[in-house]
């Protein structure tokens, strides 16, 4: 199929075989794989204090019968003003993992569907060997300024990771640390021609583990 491509400044056509991420989009994984990413970037700290930790008095405010009263042990019960939290959040861990397999399917059908939306543009983006935001901000412009994009590289590159992080919903990923979310999320996926080969390598039907 014919892919956008970019060189020089020039924005054109080339050719690029999708076979390899196959052409059907599996919703459902590609769901899973997003939802767990999400549930893996949650931090967990969220923290109420119960009973047994709320600062003050084990006293009984007052006796126990004839007051008119509702009784009441001390004042650190959750119905009372300042009083403990009943069935708070406590720290917990909200990380889990898909099969290698499922994850593998997922990037590949994320991938597809961006191919099939003609969001991928294959890209030869210069050395960057000294960050250069100029740089940066025109390859953006040649393209058409995306509101976001995700820039993927075949190896990692100090130069052009600084060039580009300070773009508002710009990112930039390896091809071996790419992952659904950050194709489903990343708007127009603009990527080396060698990172789009091992993406196959990786991702692709006959390719290796994820």
């Amino acid at each position: 199929m014919q892919v956008k491509s970019y060189k020089a400044g020039s924005v054109g056509q080339v050719d690029f075989d999708e076979v390899p991420f196959g052409g059907k989009v599996l919703y459902r994984t590609l769901k899973d794989a997003v939802v767990m990413h999400q549930a893996n970037q949650r931090q967990g700290t969220a923290k109420t204090r119960g009973r047994s930790e709320v600062k003050g008095t084990n006293k009984k405010p007052y006796r126990q019968k004839h007051t008119g009263r509702a009784r009441a042990g001390d004042r650190k019960s959750p119905i009372w003003r300042g009083g403990g939290t009943v069935f708070g959040p406590h720290p917990r861990d909200f990380s889990y993992h898909m099969p290698a397999k499922a994850r593998r399917v997922a990037l590949r059908s994320a991938l597809a569907g961006k191919l099939a939306d003609e969001e991928v543009v294959i890209a030869d983006l210069g050395e960057f060997a000294a960050p250069s935001s100029k740089s940066a901000r025109k390859i953006l412009a040649d393209l058409g300024a995306p509101n976001r994009a995700c820039v993927v590289i075949a190896e990692r590159n100090e130069g052009l990771y600084k060039s580009f992080r300070n773009f508002p919903r710009v990112h930039v990923r390896t091809a071996s640390e790419l992952c659904t979310y950050d194709v489903v999320n990343g708007g127009l996926i603009i990527a080396e021609r060698e990172a789009m080969d091992q993406l196959v390598a990786r991702v692709g039907t006959t390719g290796g583990a994820a």
